[in-house]
């Protein structure tokens, strides 16, 4: 089974993820809009005020899930993933990050200035460890699929 592929064919139907984090081990779960490159390194946005941004930055662990709605009585299928979240601190960071988001969200350039701002959404890089599929992919009911990744470098 191609999980790679599943993967890759399930990212452009979601437009957000669930995003855990962690401090002082108490966690914290929010909803954020995402972007994602052809090494399936994860973005998003947010101001650094936010709980989840300033976890990051004190503990870069993350996990997070993306999973359409579904009926009651339809089997989940479900994107996870463990891996590191960082800030894109820097402008050349911020340009590569761009394009990204203006394909997927349709976001204008005026989100490059916002980032500039200091009170303004920054722009965060996910780099993926691992990625999971949750679903009935085998006709043998609901399993989870391990996708060990770094960057597509085995």
């Amino acid at each position: 089974m191609d999980i790679e592929k599943i993967i890759r064919e399930y990212l452009p139907q979601i437009q957000h993820m669930s995003l855990g984090t962690s401090k002082d081990n108490k966690p914290w779960v929010c909803e954020v809009h995402f972007a994602y490159d052809d090494n399936l390194n994860l973005y998003f946005r947010s101001k650094p005020d936010r709980r989840h941004s300033q976890e990051i930055a004190l503990n870069p662990n993350i996990a997070g899930n993306i999973v359409r709605q579904h009926a009651p009585d339809e089997y989940p299928l479900g994107v996870y993933f463990e891996g590191t979240a960082e800030m894109l601190e820097n402008e050349e960071d911020r340009q590569v990050a761009f394009p990204f988001f203006q394909k997927i969200l349709n976001k204008k350039e005026d989100v490059l200035e916002d980032a500039r701002l200091p009170e303004g959404h920054k722009f965060y890089k996910i780099t993926v460890k691992n990625w999971y599929v949750f679903g009935k992919l085998d006709n043998e009911g609901g399993k989870k699929y391990l996708l060990e990744w770094n960057g597509g470098a085995k």
